[in-house]
């Protein structure tokens, strides 16, 4: 086959999904704030029969080639769970990386959009690296800065290439950095002072003795608070205990922090070490000597930077002075903790671009936007 012909190919067993992981080599190579994943926790993580988070989702993978060299690759997928919920009709994609070329993203998102036609459906979202409790959005402001773990990267030229392909934004997600050393305002120290005096008000780190408990009791305030957000879909008891497995060797008691009134559970947060910090440069290998890197630099020299991937506060309590404050409380429990730990910055993400209340909180730390992330849509003929 001639080199400079396209052709897309679906990906079928191990390999070829060893291979879609192995594509952002080639669309990234050159790129310095990219962080390729390892491939052994790809696999694993995509792997359905391990994933409950999957088991709803039917799924379709495609590698585009020129010739014998990779060029891009997208995924399709109906979620149960979502049309359950929304009953709208709507397939996603995601895994969208690509070469700057308008030929191989108008192959990609064709294949994807038949497919899903194909099963009836008549809208696109996405990205969605598989689901809204995964990866998801496509970056479109703040390129000069690596990702953090579970946050996606992009080149600056995927979204005119996708939006010539008729995509139209449909939401965009914040992340916000947070400076660790950086003293709070005055007038945000005070107001946790009061709240957190008031009695029955308690903020505590997470019970390690209890610890599949206490997960499920951060997955059903989760599912409290978020239940009115865009895109919403609930953690399910069996995706709490994978949660609760896979975060396990990362965190300690002080990576939580749950707030209470009157002994009942009401907020969480969940904080994890920044794992891409820790792969960096590895190339998603970790033999031969990789895994030695990788032990390192979490155990040795440590990471100094963090991501806050959850937070909630109980429906109730949203939208009150005490449910901010107790937000804010939790944060600085956290940030306490990982300033004793060497951390400098750490990442609160994602934020909906119009979730004004979870925005304001986060603007009282002095915590600044400084990424964009955005989901597309289109309707299909």
């Amino acid at each position: 086959m001639a080199r400079g012909e396209l052709r897309l190919e679906p990906v079928a067993g191990t390999a070829g999904l060893r291979a879609f992981v192995g594509v952002t080599r080639a669309v990234y190579a050159g790129d310095p704030c990219w962080v390729q994943p390892l491939t052994v926790e790809r696999l694993d993580h995509l792997n359905q029969a391990k994933n409950p988070f999957l088991r709803a989702i039917e799924v379709q993978y495609w590698i585009a080639w020129r010739g014998s060299e990779p060029v891009g690759r997208i995924s399709a997928q109906v979620n149960r769970r979502h049309l359950e919920r929304y009953d709208d009709a709507t397939g996603q994609f995601g895994f969208l990386d690509a070469v700057d070329d308008p030929e191989v993203f108008a192959l990609l998102t064709a294949a994807a959009e038949g497919w899903l036609q194909a099963r009836g459906l008549r809208r696109i979202t996405g990205p969605f690296s598989l689901s809204i409790n995964d990866e998801c959005g496509l970056l479109v402001e703040g390129f000069d800065r690596p990702p953090s773990m579970m946050m996606g990267h992009a080149r600056p030229y995927f979204a005119p290439r996708l939006e010539a392909q008729g995509y139209a934004k449909a939401k965009d997600l914040l992340a916000y950095d947070v400076d660790a050393a950086a003293p709070w305002p005055e007038a945000t120290q005070k107001m946790i002072a009061r709240v957190l005096a008031m009695p029955g008000v308690r903020i505590r780190p997470l019970d390690m003795s209890r610890y599949r408990e206490e997960i499920g009791t951060i997955c059903r305030i989760f599912n409290d608070a978020w239940a009115g957000n865009w895109g919403f879909i609930p953690f399910g008891e069996d995706e709490a205990a994978y949660l609760a497995k896979s975060i396990r060797p990362l965190v300690g008691a002080g990576s939580f922090a749950i707030g209470e009134l009157d002994g009942e559970p009401v907020g969480m947060i969940v904080t994890l070490p920044n794992l891409n910090e820790a792969i960096a440069g590895l190339d998603g290998r970790l033999l031969p000597l990789g895994w030695l890197k990788l032990l390192w630099r979490l155990k040795v020299r440590g990471p100094t930077t963090g991501r806050m991937p959850l937070m909630g506060i109980a429906k109730r309590l949203q939208g009150t002075t005490k449910g901010a404050a107790l937000a804010l409380g939790m944060i600085e429990s956290i940030r306490r903790y990982y300033q004793a730990k060497g951390y400098r910055h750490s990442e609160l993400s994602w934020v909906l671009e119009d979730n004004r209340k979870v925005q304001a909180v986060i603007a009282a730390t002095g915590a600044v936007p400084y990424k964009r992330y955005r989901i597309y849509e289109k309707a299909l003929a």
